[in-house]
């Protein structure tokens, strides 16, 4: 048997990422044996990441990273199940490392991504892949971790522009024409006004149904004639698609509290050819924890 030294513990915690004494255990269980070791450890981090698939991930970081020429980048969500591990300073490593490679890899989706070397946040790719990164976050971490969705913008012509809002929102941004300022401005206008497209053409056909057969619907309770209710329905649409449309709403900044971004844009010669903004657990129902109602339960099972 080899003797497990300091050097060695810390080889092995380089490899897997985990915690001294798991590793220094591995390693007395493996007689000294480093490969043998982090074997072991990749095997008990992938069951443990399988227990923790199960459980809900609404909470975690918005991450977004935008390539040195800034002609490639990427928006990411990866979720876990506390803002408590949130803000831990792995976790949010892991999520600008898994935007880093969103950005220089180009995967075809998170399957994908997750057999792809790891970006390392110092210029270059790890030996690890993301999906062992993410197991030894898990194993490290005990929380389920998990890749939500990404966005990756290549541009030719164009310029890239991101802001994150604290973690939680995030926005990429694809535009030409005006200068980096007016990029962050756009972007940090998403976040605030949260636009559904860039234009009417981008609405779902569905919603703006829906807003006519309501408007249709007010109008007649209210006693409108049957003549006027499709122009009442027509101006409500477009009253809608200005609120929720980019280049309809109302630019955040605007000095005179009118201009449009679509105003805005044609005063810098600029246009917006795409973009996508992820807010932390949209749309992911949360588990709400009752624990009166739990301790309530376990106390009327110890009388039984």
């Amino acid at each position: 048997m080899s003797e497990v030294t300091a050097s060695m513990v810390k080889e092995l915690r380089e490899m897997t990422g985990l915690g001294m004494m798991e590793c220094k255990k591995a390693l007395v269980e493996s007689k000294g044996d480093l490969k043998a070791a982090e074997e072991q450890l990749r095997i008990k981090s992938g069951a443990k990441a399988s227990k923790a698939a199960s459980r809900v991930t609404a909470e975690g970081v918005v991450s977004a990273f935008i390539a040195p020429d800034g002609k490639t980048g990427a928006v990411v969500e990866v979720n876990c199940e506390t803002d408590f591990v949130a803000k831990n300073e792995d976790f949010v490593a892991f999520a600008k490392n898994t935007a880093e490679t969103v950005a220089k890899k180009d995967p075809a989706d998170i399957a994908a991504l997750s057999g792809m070397a790891i970006a390392n946040g110092a210029g270059s790719m790890s030996s690890a892949s993301v999906e062992e990164t993410r197991k030894a976050l898990i194993m490290k971490l005990g929380e389920n971790v998990s890749i939500r969705r990404f966005e990756r913008y290549a541009t030719s012509t164009g310029k890239l522009s991101s802001y994150l809002h604290g973690s939680k929102i995030g926005v990429l941004l694809d535009y030409t024409g005006g200068d980096a300022a007016l990029g962050r401005d756009l972007s940090m206008h998403i976040a605030a006004s949260k636009p559904k497209s860039i234009d009417a053409s981008g609405v779902n056909p569905a919603d703006i149904e829906t807003e006519r057969r309501i408007a249709i619907e007010k109008a007649r309770e209210a006693g409108k004639a049957d003549a006027m209710l499709e122009k009442i329905a027509d101006g409500t649409v477009q009253k809608f698609l200005k609120e929720v449309t980019l280049l309809g709403q109302v630019f955040v900044k605007a000095e005179d509290g009118k201009q449009t971004v679509e105003q805005l844009l044609k005063s810098k010669g600029a246009s917006v050819t795409a973009f996508r903004m992820f807010v932390v657990g949209e749309g992911i129902e949360k588990k709400v924890e009752d624990y009166a109602a739990e301790v309530a339960a376990a106390a009327a099972a110890a009388k039984v």
